[in-house]
């Protein structure tokens, strides 16, 4: 792990080990590929970088495990404070998931673990915070994404089995587990992750983070619409 200064939690407040996995840019976010043309492999790794520089500025995240098969990503991750971890054993999403909770755990017993995605460029610290601070009160619980079909973020609390059920309808799947669906205000941004152009029109409205940021403007100097609508 890097060097950079972190927020330190409040005293008696939970920590929490955040585990999330990074696809390599080359082939990450494939249905932005419409909007976004040959800026695709930028964009998607300029998401994934904001959304974990941002949730390292939450005090409650006490160590955050990049799950990435990309040697050249994963040194820029690690560059940004992340711990980064090879994606083992290679079997998908949830598998990955389950490689990087039990390090954490073998890191760090007594803590919580937690799983977010790494499309969430509007991330903002302190809704991350609200959102793991309302987890605390449930063995599991998950925040619903955007359109309220998938999951943007899956928790288990401090000696609880971690079931990330992430893919498709992931929603009703976790809801089906057992999982405690978390809507605390505001957290609109932990919700608001992006998969199409208009997904990304609306977290540019909620306020991307600075390499996103960068990206669109380059989109928008190369006449790419999503730059400027969102739409194509």
């Amino acid at each position: 792990m890097s060097t950079h200064e972190r927020p330190v939690a409040p005293a008696g407040s939970i920590g929490w080990s955040l585990v999330v996995p990074v696809k390599p840019a080359a082939v990450g976010k494939s249905r932005l590929a419409p909007f976004a043309g040959g800026h695709r492999t930028e964009l998607a790794q300029a998401m994934a970088i904001d959304t974990i520089t941002a949730a390292l500025a939450c005090p409650r995240v006490v160590e955050l495990l990049a799950i990435t098969p990309d040697p050249e990503f994963a040194a820029i991750l690690a560059g940004v404070g992340a711990v980064v971890v090879t994606d083992e054993p290679a079997a998908g999403l949830n598998a990955a998931l389950l490689h990087g909770a039990r390090l954490a755990r073998s890191r760090r017993p007594e803590g919580a673990v937690a799983a977010m995605l790494a499309d969430l460029p509007a991330l903002r610290p302190n809704e991350l915070t609200t959102a793991l601070d309302a987890a605390t009160a449930w063995p599991t619980s998950f925040v619903p994404d955007a359109a309220g079909v998938g999951t943007t973020l899956y928790c288990a609390s401090p000696g609880v089995e971690f079931a990330p059920r992430f893919g498709g309808p992931s929603r009703l799947a976790h809801l089906d587990a057992g999982a405690v669906e978390l809507m605390p205000v505001p957290i609109t941004s932990v919700r608001r992750d992006v998969d199409t152009g208009a997904d990304l029109h609306q977290a540019r409205d909620l306020g991307v983070g600075p390499r996103t940021r960068a990206a669109l403007a380059a989109m928008a100097r190369a006449g790419d619409p999503v730059a400027e609508t969102g739409t194509s």
